[in-house]
């Protein structure tokens, strides 16, 4: 792809990691959602957001779709001495908490910042220092000396927090690093095609989605997935990445710069036989490069979009990310231009005929 695209990416990409966006307050995510696709695009009533791009045909109706939340946080009560308490939303591993910069956004949507506590070692005890801290014995300190002043700040208890990390162009041209990339790269990538499908000819209906609440159990997909009823369906993810040290080499299957993951299966999906091989060929027949994958844990919204109705042939299509569900996380923009090369493709290849030979048993 030229360079206009990739430039393009790389802003699509810092505007949605940038956006505050944890579960259950998807609202700025939606507001970009809606801006970079203009007229036609509408909300099912859990704040799933939905793009139409008309083709030359209304069969086959496909899917194609990323979350809009990342993992996050949620004010749970306040001190008397003005800290916060939280609960998590989504996967967190205690060990990357500590003495990170947060933002917390209050009902106005002005975002107070913070930092996580983390008692500094010259207090610590010998046992301590061997010690995991429990996330619920962790606070947020947000500069406030009372409950009260921290009420007059605008905090309030159900307020999201989400990382404070800016986004930043590496030393290595093609790598980005910024919080939220899972699902913000699968969430531009849909966002890209969209665009890019408005003046490009395909012989279907494309419903481009962008769904709630994937992070705490894949709950806005089941109702976006009811509310286009698809027959065939694209999950754009950002998978995590293996390549670092500790995985030996032949057992990566996700590793920056090895292009778009196609996934067989993780804990919530086996992809559908016949359309994961239609998009590995897809792959090899435009020189698309891609790794496969065979995941034991983890999940996307393809567990409720494959079971909804009398079913949907879907696949996992994933930009690799180095350090998911921590503040900062780390993508190369090749393998996002391959997740949005493999998605046109596979858009300009599923007609009536290919989508209708999927089903037959």
């Amino acid at each position: 792809m030229d360079e206009r695209t990739r430039e393009e990416a790389v802003e699509l990409l810092e505007k949605f990691s940038q956006a505050h966006g944890a579960s259950g307050e998807e609202s700025e995510v939606r507001r970009i959602f809606r801006s970079e696709l203009g007229e036609g695009v509408t909300a099912d009533r859990a704040g799933d957001m939905i793009c139409e791009r008309k083709g030359s045909a209304d069969f086959p109706r496909l899917m194609v779709a990323a979350h809009m939340d990342e993992v996050g946080l949620m004010v749970q009560s306040i001190t008397a001495g003005g800290m916060l308490k939280f609960v998590t939303l989504g996967g967190w591993w205690a060990h990357t908490l500590p003495a990170k910069r947060v933002r917390v956004r209050t009902r106005s949507g002005e975002e107070i910042p913070g930092v996580i506590g983390a008692k500094p070692p010259h207090f610590l005890s010998d046992a301590e220092r061997d010690k995991l801290v429990k996330i619920e014995d962790m606070f947020i300190d947000v500069g406030a000396g009372s409950a009260e002043e921290a009420a007059k700040f605008g905090v309030r208890v159900g307020d999201t927090i989400v990382p404070d990390s800016p986004f930043v162009r590496m030393r290595h041209p093609d790598l980005l690093l910024s919080k939220a990339f899972d699902d913000r790269a699968g969430l531009s990538v849909v966002v890209h095609a969209a665009r890019l499908l408005g003046s490009m000819p395909h012989p279907n209906t494309v419903f481009a989605a962008g769904t709630v609440q994937e992070e705490v159990g894949t709950r806005g997909a089941g109702t976006a997935a009811f509310h286009v009823n698809p027959d065939v369906a694209i999950v754009c993810e950002s998978a995590p990445a293996d390549d670092f040290p500790g995985t030996a080499p032949e057992e990566r299957q996700c590793a920056l710069g090895g292009g778009v993951q196609i996934r067989f299966m993780d804990s919530s999906a086996i992809a559908h036989r016949k359309l994961i091989e239609f998009a590995v060929r897809t792959a090899e027949k435009h020189g698309i490069r891609h790794q496969l994958a065979v995941r034991r844990k983890g999940g996307t919204d393809a567990g409720p979009i494959h079971m909804h109705g009398a079913g949907v042939p879907t696949v996992v299509l994933a930009t690799p990310a180095r350090y998911v569900h921590t503040h900062n996380t780390i993508v190369n923009i090749t393998d996002y231009l391959c997740s949005l090369r493999l998605v046109l493709e596979l858009v300009k290849a599923l007609d009536a005929a290919a989508v209708e030979e999927l089903t037959r048993y």
